[in-house]
């Protein structure tokens, strides 16, 4: 954002419906941060060069495998990458290391969460902990970072099933108790979702390693019960345990829109960016508030981050070109949604393709006269509703759009 010589005061694994609008548009905002935002960064800053000095995990270069403990304090510590690593080389040197399996599957999920594009890794949990369910010789010491990974996986019923079977064997797993929690609070059981969040929160004080993911559950519980402000509370809570934890930063500022608290989501973001300068998500975070407050070079300047760093998303390709249409840079409109369709086309079934990449599209087209583009558009999107039977439509008449008839000489 242009900070320049302006502060004025100005929203997974865990999901909210986001306001369609998050405040009136103005037209003469460039991306300015306000004193407020700026002093939360700055805080955020200073937790994150703190636990920066800290050391960092070095797998070992001998033959020696990593000492589980040193990989349990860099999954605290936000090591993700590195906790990957060490984990696929402890789980090599014994399938049967169930608390190198749970550590693993943790560090698969939160690294899944913490960038764009990397659903991968969480699926890939669910597949470790099915294929250990399976050849487990003890099964209860696996039901519960199944149960996890189903939740964090979508699979809520599941995930359900397996934490109580957890629960019944252990009363104090308190793994299986974040899974359950989140499970119910996610399938519209909200209170009791928070009743076992707070179960969860009460059991990490003797088990300080999930501290932050006791509490991160309870702020989404809370949250679901649309108590916004007590949910930002209990992430604060659970981020004072966990700084590097970059999850619940996005899921903080998604609770601080729901109360209307820009600067808070602002801080949010930029604090993801000053732990991980490339993070993509954050990016896009920012792309999509300064758009929906007319933040008008600020979004642009985002939303082309975005495509730089991650140009097979298509979403943000439809992001940078509705800024562009909302500007009136109808051109380049054009050539960004282009993209936008082309990648929609290669990766989605037509029935979850994003109708807006080929409609903004074609009203580009339109405005600048362009018919060959716009009869092209329309024709490739006629054709998907030829495929699917699409809730969209967009239909002219039968002669065709205004623009591409001949002009009739007057009389």
């Amino acid at each position: 954002m242009n900070n320049k010589n302006c502060f004025r005061s100005d929203q997974s694994f865990m999901r909210l419906q986001r306001p369609y609008r998050y405040a009136r548009h103005r037209t003469d905002r460039t991306g300015c941060v306000s004193f407020v935002a700026l002093t939360l960064v700055i805080i955020g800053i200073a937790g994150v060069v703190r636990e920066r000095w800290l050391p960092l995990l070095r797998l070992p270069t001998s033959a020696a495998l990593p000492a589980l403990a040193d990989v349990r304090r860099a999954l605290s510590l936000g090591q993700l990458e590195a906790v990957i690593q060490a984990g696929e080389q402890l789980m090599a040197a014994n399938g049967q290391d169930y608390a190198a399996l749970e550590v693993l599957v943790r560090a698969l999920v939160y690294y899944s969460e913490t960038d764009l594009e990397r659903d991968s890794a969480r699926e890939r949990a669910l597949r470790l902990t099915t294929q250990a369910l399976r050849s487990a010789t003890i099964q209860r010491d696996v039901l519960a970072i199944h149960a996890f990974a189903l939740y964090t996986n979508g699979q809520h019923e599941e995930a359900v099933k397996y934490a109580l079977r957890a629960i019944d064997r252990n009363p104090q797993n308190t793994l299986a108790r974040v899974a359950l929690a989140g499970a119910y609070a996610s399938t519209g059981l909200f209170e009791a979702g928070l009743r076992e969040a707070d179960v969860a929160v009460e059991l990490s004080q003797t088990l300080p390693e999930l501290g932050w993911e006791a509490g991160r559950v309870r702020a989404f519980a809370l949250a679901r019960l649309g108590r916004y402000r007590d949910a930002l509370a209990a992430a604060d809570d659970a981020i004072r345990q966990r700084r590097s934890g970059l999850p619940l930063y996005f899921e903080r500022a998604l609770y601080a829109l729901q109360l209307g608290d820009y600067n808070a989501a602002t801080s949010a973001y930029f604090t993801v960016l000053a732990y991980d300068s490339h993070n993509v998500k954050a990016r896009f975070r920012l792309c999509e508030l300064s758009s929906q407050r007319r933040e008008t070079q600020a979004a642009l300047n985002y939303c082309t981050e975005v495509t730089e760093r991650a140009p097979s998303f298509s979403t943000g390709w439809y992001m940078l070109g509705r800024e562009y249409y909302l500007q009136g840079q109808f051109r380049l409109a054009q050539q960004a949604l282009r993209r936008c369709s082309l990648l929609e086309v290669e990766q989605r079934p037509v029935a979850e393709r994003r109708f807006e990449c080929w409609y903004f599209q074609g009203q580009a087209a339109e405005i600048l006269g362009d018919c060959s583009a716009l009869l092209a558009i329309y024709e490739e999107f006629q054709q998907m509703t030829r495929e699917a039977d699409l809730p969209q439509r967009w239909v002219y008449p039968p002669e065709g759009p205004a623009i591409c008839q001949p002009s009739t000489p007057e009389a």
